[in-house]
């Protein structure tokens, strides 16, 4: 994206907006790169990553959102689980408040795999981190929430413009 640069913070927006958009997309190709050596497709990538952010929020994820998220239908929701579930990536299990409610977890064995593959990125994250006092990560952490927000509702206005067609498969 071309941005002007005629004032010192139209720059530092400019090469914010570089930055961000660099780090998506090697983020991207790291990601690829771990699915790639686990036999695993994109939509199962976000899958894992949709299972894992709602378990670091102590919220696990019911099949019926991850569907939501993925912009998948019941029944592609139901191969995908499926598939994870027999590869060790994922495990169902019933809701003890509610037995007729399932909750998506990641398996002890994907997470081992995540864990050894990007040990080496959160150290390297660590490290860059380690660089800023905690009064810089409070404006980074908001800064980064806000954009987070922006780009998730970028992305529901976009699939609530789209015409309707048949809702996505996994793949």
């Amino acid at each position: 994206m071309y941005r002007r640069r005629d004032t010192r913070r139209d720059h530092l927006v400019a090469e914010i907006t570089n930055h961000l958009r660099r780090y998506s997309v090697d983020a991207q190709q790291v990601g690829h790169a771990f699915a790639n050596l686990h036999g695993l497709n994109p939509t199962d990538l976000r899958a894992l990553i949709a299972v894992m952010d709602a378990e670091l929020l102590g919220d696990p994820i019911t099949p019926g959102r991850l569907g939501e998220q993925l912009n998948l239908s019941s029944g592609s929701v139901t191969a995908l689980i499926d598939r994870l579930e027999r590869a060790g990536h994922i495990r169902r299990d019933r809701d003890t408040a509610d037995r007729r409610k399932v909750l998506l977890h990641y398996a002890d064995q994907g997470a081992a795999l995540a864990m050894e593959f990007f040990r080496p990125l959160g150290a390297r994250t660590d490290s860059v981190m380690a660089e800023f006092s905690d009064d810089e990560l409070e404006v980074v952490h908001r800064f980064m929430a806000a954009m987070s927000t922006s780009v998730r509702q970028h992305r529901d206005a976009v699939r609530a413009a789209r015409p309707e067609s048949p809702r996505a498969t996994p793949g």
